[in-house]
């Protein structure tokens, strides 16, 4: 299985790490039917996958016309919410960012894919609540991230990849506890095909007309198994493992995968 993105070549510490894309480049896609994987969830599990607040409708309808000149039209749905009904044209989770009270807050949010979080848990927050369990955000990055909300310009479209390893192929983890507590039963042998490297793919877009942000995740899942089939991502991969700073392990719980992740790189020579 091709490796999709290798973020871990970029560095084994947390970063902002946001570039410029054109506006072409902005959706990757890659799935077929984003709504029949989207859509049980939302009926389902609503409180999990999706929230807003008060007020944001005007922004939401504002992604919801971006997707549409990017994609196309689609037979409307007006029983959905506007950012729920352009989530799920796209593979990607969509986040409508606005300024309410002098801080950037999550206003609403699709969330098909979230990595051991809800939509309910975080609507609402403002960037230094939303990026709070990060080790070291507020005092690093928090005043360097406002200050990117405040500049974008609406022709700007801005990228940035992050990742992580799990034990589950699952798109939809919303919570970590079931999921870790299975890595005991994983046999070292088999930490090659058990283990997913996570990859989050970001973008960052302005809202020219409300004035608000959209940031889009689009979660890629591969088997660690993959990085043996490319030697360079590999050693990349092991280098980025093994030198990671504490605070980045601690946040990823790398500590939970070690001795199966050292299993499979040995294995490999690496």
């Amino acid at each position: 299985m091709r490796l999709v993105h290798h973020p871990w070549e970029e560095g084994a510490d947390f970063a902002i790490g946001l570039k410029p894309i054109t506006a072409d480049r902005w959706l990757e896609g890659g799935e077929a039917d984003p709504a029949a994987r989207k859509d049980p969830l939302f009926e389902a599990a609503r409180e999990l996958v999706w929230a807003e607040t008060e007020g944001s409708r005007d922004g939401q309808a504002e992604v919801l016309a971006l997707v549409e000149q990017t994609l196309g039209r689609a037979d409307p749905r007006t029983d959905l919410p506007p950012l729920y009904a352009a989530a799920r044209r796209v593979p990607d989770d969509l986040c409508l960012m606005q300024k309410r009270d002098g801080e950037w807050r999550l206003t609403a949010l699709s969330l098909s894919a979230g990595t051991f979080f809800t939509a309910s848990e975080v609507i609402g927050r403002s960037l230094a609540e939303l990026h709070g369990p990060v080790g070291g955000f507020s005092e690093r990055f928090l005043v360097r991230v406002q200050r990117i909300f405040e500049g974008l310009r609406p022709e700007l479209v801005l990228e940035r990849r992050n990742w992580t390893l799990v034990n589950s192929p699952e798109l939809h983890t919303p919570h970590s506890a079931a999921i870790r507590a299975r890595i005991g039963g994983i046999a070292p042998a088999q930490a090659g095909r058990a283990l997913m490297i996570r990859v989050e793919r970001q973008t960052l877009r302005r809202l020219p007309e409300t004035g608000g942000a959209v940031f889009t995740i689009r979660v890629w899942l591969t088997p660690l198994e993959a990085l043996a089939e490319e030697p360079a991502r590999l050693a990349a991969f092991a280098g980025a493992w093994r030198a990671a700073t504490p605070q980045f392990r601690a946040y990823k719980r790398f500590d939970l995968y070690d001795t199966l992740v050292e299993a499979f790189l040995h294995g490999q020579g690496a």
